[in-house]
Formats: C-alpha cells, sequence, structure tokens
C-alpha cells in the first residue's frame, strides 16, 4: 500500500459496542426444570431414594432427562462465566488479566478450583470497584457462595443449580452498574517509563 498521496485509511473512531452480558435468568430456569426432573424421578423410580448396596454392586442410575437437565445447567453456568470475561475483555481501557477460556478451563482442575471460584471474581471486582471508585463487589463472599453451591449441587442438582446462578446474577449486576458509569482518568493504564 502506497500513502505517500496522503490517503490514509481512517481509523475507528468511535467505541466498539460492548456484547451484552449473559440471560442469567436462564440459569433459574434450567435449575427449577432440574428440580422438576428430580420430582418426576423420584416419583417414577422411587428406588432412586434409597442408598446404594454397593457391597452388592447394586446402585441407582438417575434417568436421563435427569442427567441432561443438570448436565445442560452447568454448562450454561460455564457459558455465563465465559461470556461475562468476554465482556471485560472487551472494556475500552481495562485490560482484564483473565482470558475467557481461562475463566472456564481452570474450573476442570482437580482442587486448583477450590482456589480458582476464588480468583476469578477477585479479578472482576478490581474493575468493578476501581470503575465505580468504591468497594461494590465483595469477591470472597462470591466464592463462598459458589463453593456452598457446588456442595449443594452434589446432593441437589436441582437446588444446586439455583444456588450456583446467584452470584453470577451479582456479578452480573455489578458489572452492570460498573459500565454505567464512566472510566476513571488513567484507569488501569501502565504506568509510563518516563
Amino acid at each position: 500500500m502506497d500513502f505517500s498521496s496522503g490517503d490514509f485509511p481512517e481509523r475507528e473512531t468511535r467505541s466498539e459496542a460492548l456484547p451484552s452480558l449473559p440471560a442469567i435468568w436462564v440459569g433459574y430456569l434450567l435449575g427449577v426444570a432440574t428440580m422438576v426432573a428430580e420430582y418426576v424421578a423420584v416419583s417414577l423410580h422411587p428406588e432412586l431414594t434409597k442408598a446404594p448396596d454397593l457391597s452388592k454392586g447394586q446402585f441407582a442410575v438417575p434417568p436421563l432427562y435427569l442427567f441432561l437437565t443438570s448436565f445442560v445447567g452447568g454448562v450454561y453456568w460455564l457459558a455465563c462465566i465465559y461470556r461475562i470475561h468476554v465482556v471485560l475483555a472487551r472494556v475500552p481501557g481495562w485490560k482484564h488479566p483473565i482470558s475467557p477460556a481461562r475463566a472456564v478451563g481452570f474450573h476442570f482442575i482437580p482442587i486448583y478450583f477450590l482456589y480458582w471460584i476464588f480468583k476469578w471474581p477477585l479479578e472482576i471486582a478490581k474493575f468493578v470497584n476501581g470503575r465505580l471508585r468504591r468497594p461494590l463487589m465483595k469477591p470472597v463472599t462470591i466464592g463462598i457462595a459458589t463453593l456452598l453451591a457446588l456442595v449443594t449441587h452434589l446432593f441437589d442438582a436441582g437446588f444446586g443449580l439455583i444456588l450456583l446462578f446467584l452470584p453470577l446474577s451479582y456479578v452480573s449486576q455489578c458489572i452492570k452498574q460498573a459500565l454505567a458509569e464512566p472510566p476513571a482518568p488513567a484507569y488501569n493504564l501502565p504506568a509510563s517509563s518516563e
């Protein structure tokens, strides 16, 4: 390309619109669907409520519809986390330290995920609290709520799924508030070396 004539390509001056935050209500709907599937499964197969006799190799396998609703709900939870990090990665003037793929992928590392469910909310809280210039978002609370929801999910998939989306609702609302505010001067920009 020859720019000697002074014809430079125009730079995009308007800011790119951010993608929308995930629809958390879908997660609640999947949680309710899982609770209904649990009720139907126990109604049709009462043996699911009995403790398995592993010494005889007997255990109850949940029906496919129960597994699918719970599985889809868990996948959607991870998709919401991915989407939240996509939004934060595209905020002008903010260098988000966690890529969307890392945000989701580190949930699959055994034992490390116990640290990770506290780490990613901390990085989001840095953005939210810095942008709002006040400590609105509490990352430890989000981590504890997520941990308790995951434990609950082991015993009651539907209720645990609903509990998993509660911290995400809080995170989403905090991000919406932060995005409504104009960025602070010199917000998250690297210091100059002068």
